[in-house]
């Protein structure tokens, strides 16, 4: 059987692992089999603490919170439970840049976690509120007909019995549905 030489493929997996460790100390950037440890080593690292950071940060807006919170006298696990009693669905990183850079809209959502814990707002009040917001988006959509498609005018068109849709431009489409 005739030798193989790797020589190519081997240089140059040599040559990406020492090309990864470049600033590391001593003979871990020099060295081959010291720098493919190192270098092992280090994807681990970098791979658990891209997990650790979420962890970290999460831990960093609840101090934040808390601090903020307890400035506007109600403690953190009492102020999430009335924005939850409340429907107000917000996220701890932005509570944190609320609280950070405008301490009056903190004090706001603060006034609102304690009337929901009071029991003067409820999520039901809430939900119809958001309800009925989304009712008067879709009607102002239904009346703006210059925004839809072609296609969606043409099935508004097919729906209302109007003939000869198919072959209309958008412009004969919307004064035929309007």
């Amino acid at each position: 059987m005739a030798r193989v030489k790797g020589g190519t493929i081997h240089a140059a997996r040599r040559k990406k692992v020492l090309k990864l460790a470049k600033g590391y100390f001593g003979s871990k950037h020099k060295l081959y089999r010291t720098a493919k440890e190192q270098v092992m080593h280090s994807l681990k690292y970098s791979y658990r603490d891209r997990r650790q950071t979420k962890r970290n940060m999460r831990k960093l807006w609840i101090t934040r919170i808390n601090a903020a919170c307890r400035m506007n006298d109600i403690s953190y696990s009492k102020f999430i439970d009335g924005l939850n009693k409340a429907g107000v669905a917000i996220n701890r990183k932005m509570l944190s840049e609320i609280a950070i850079q405008d301490p009056e809209a903190f004090t706001k959502l603060v006034a609102v976690a304690k009337d929901a814990l009071d029991g003067k707002v409820t999520k039901s009040e809430t939900k119809v509120a958001k309800e009925e917001k989304v009712a008067a988006s879709s009607k102002k959509e239904e009346s703006d007909l210059s925004k839809k498609t072609v296609a969606e005018l043409k099935e508004m068109a097919k729906e209302a019995g109007i003939e000869g849709y198919t072959s209309m431009k958008k412009a004969e489409l919307l004064e035929a549905l309007q």
